[in-house]
């Protein structure tokens, strides 16, 4: 089936970032879209207001009459819209697949990494954005320059795509460049050893016709020539240097080939954020960005819902929204609220995301939530999976060497963070805990504002 000739397409699980996105381009290229998910989100409902259909109970009758159904991995296989489709035989396909068809009409920029694949893949296409180079974009959260996770262009000069791991989605993709951020263990539920994950990115790598893109400090694991980046190893193809921070503000010099461009200004927080503005900065420059391009897309990018999200900020509290749920992505997080609120004590509600992840990287999350001052834990979040015995947030709370700590329920959390003698406190995980950022900051705002 060409994709130019769907005229309408359904959705089993609309409201998942990358199947959303996805729903936006069927949509915005004319065809009529519907779907299905579990809850009503704020995504939902934006899909809702921008004309698409969506409910909430499974309703398999009437799938028929759509042209093309497609589900995410993510839905249980007992889900009796995936299950009637099956019966019925549907023309039905996995989100990665159209995906992959998606990525061949274009030139396409496609990154991967356990860790920051979503700020890059944003920053990449805001980059090409601002420098009027018409780029299409399917992003993994919500990007809060264009509010949305699809970026649109018509004529389609480049593509860029978040390259997603799980169920090794991203083998599906035909890209022309490839870049991969990070190799670090995550989705054993899927790859069960780190060493197949590792292989299907040595894979994805390989994918890409014209060029890769590699962190220097994964470069070893990977065949072939690849251009590096790094801002630790001065040896990489892309260095950035002399790391600053000025008002919460980060600077930073860009060192490669051709020279340096000095004192580009990121117009975000985090450390880990210049590594993947350094990435970011290399893909645009080597597809026809320019020095002034960059800097002015650097300045204005003004990142991602929930990455390192600033919420409320007085002289008294300061709160952070951040989704990292893997223990390398919170102690990245901490590092840089550490380095910017160094003589401030820190408070982490942190909501444990999927049974396996939390019993695969227990230690592993312990060690970096113990660096807190406050710790307190919501119960986990369970997305596809069922309970495993005896992983619970309790726990994992044993493991916690703080002091104050607790394991609380989603609704006590405002509360809490409002009692809390901690003048930094952050929301930390990739579950539900968002339903609390609006509760938690509006009391911040009555008390000191």
């Amino acid at each position: 089936m060409k994709l130019n000739e769907v005229k309408s397409v359904y959705f089993i699980g609309i409201g998942g970032i990358g199947m959303s996105a996805l729903a936006r381009y069927f949509f915005s290229n004319g065809a009529k879209v519907a779907g299905y998910d579990r809850t009503e989100t704020k995504l939902t409902k934006s899909l809702q207001q921008e004309g698409i259909e969506v409910h909430f109970e499974e309703q398999p009758q009437g799938i028929e009459k759509y042209n093309l159904v497609i589900y995410t991995p993510a839905i249980p296989k007992a889900n009796k819209e995936l299950q009637y489709c099956i019966a019925k035989g549907l023309p039905l396909k996995k989100r990665s697949e159209v995906l992959g068809e998606v990525s061949a009409l274009y030139p396409t920029v496609a990154i991967a990494g356990t860790h920051g694949k979503t700020s890059v893949t944003s920053m990449v296409s805001h980059l090409f954005k601002q420098a009027n180079i018409n780029v299409t974009a399917f992003l993994g959260g919500i990007a809060s320059n264009y509010n949305s996770n699809l970026i649109l262009s018509n004529p389609t000069q480049i593509q860029v795509m978040e390259a997603d791991e799980f169920d090794r989605s991203f083998l599906k993709l035909k890209p022309s460049i490839t870049a991969v951020t990070s190799i670090d263990a995550d989705h054993l539920d899927v790859y069960e050893k780190a060493d197949t994950l590792v292989e299907s990115y040595q894979a994805f790598a390989g994918l890409a016709t014209q060029k890769t893109f590699l962190k220097k400090e994964i470069q070893n694991q990977f065949s072939g020539i690849s251009t590096t980046y790094s801002i630790t190893d001065k040896e990489a193809d892309y260095f950035g240097a002399n790391i600053s921070v000025t008002d919460g503000n980060y600077q930073f010099d860009l060192n490669f080939g051709k020279g340096t461009i000095k004192n580009l200004r990121l117009g975000l927080a985090g450390r880990h954020n210049v590594e993947n503005a350094v990435l970011a900065s290399a893909v645009f420059l080597e597809n026809g960005g320019n020095e002034n391009q960059l800097r002015e897309g650097l300045a204005s990018f003004k990142g991602i819902k929930r990455r390192f999200e600033k919420q409320f900020d007085s002289n008294q509290k300061v709160y952070i929204d951040d989704y990292a749920h893997h223990p390398t992505e919170i102690k990245a997080l901490l590092t840089s609220v550490r380095e910017m609120y160094p003589n401030d004590s820190i408070c982490g509600f942190f909501q444990p995301h999927l049974f396996s992840r939390t019993r695969d990287f227990g230690d592993g999350f312990a060690k970096v939530l113990s660096e807190l001052d406050e710790v307190y834990l919501l119960p986990i979040y369970p997305a596809r999976e069922e309970p495993i015995e005896g992983i619970s947030s309790e726990w994992l709370l044993e493991s916690i060497a703080v002091s104050k700590k607790a394991v609380i329920q989603p609704n006590q959390l405002p509360k809490v963070g409002l009692d809390s003698n901690c003048r930094v406190l952050l929301t930390i995980g990739a579950g539900d805990i968002d339903k609390q950022v609006e509760p938690l900051k509006s009391k911040l705002h009555e008390t000191f504002s």
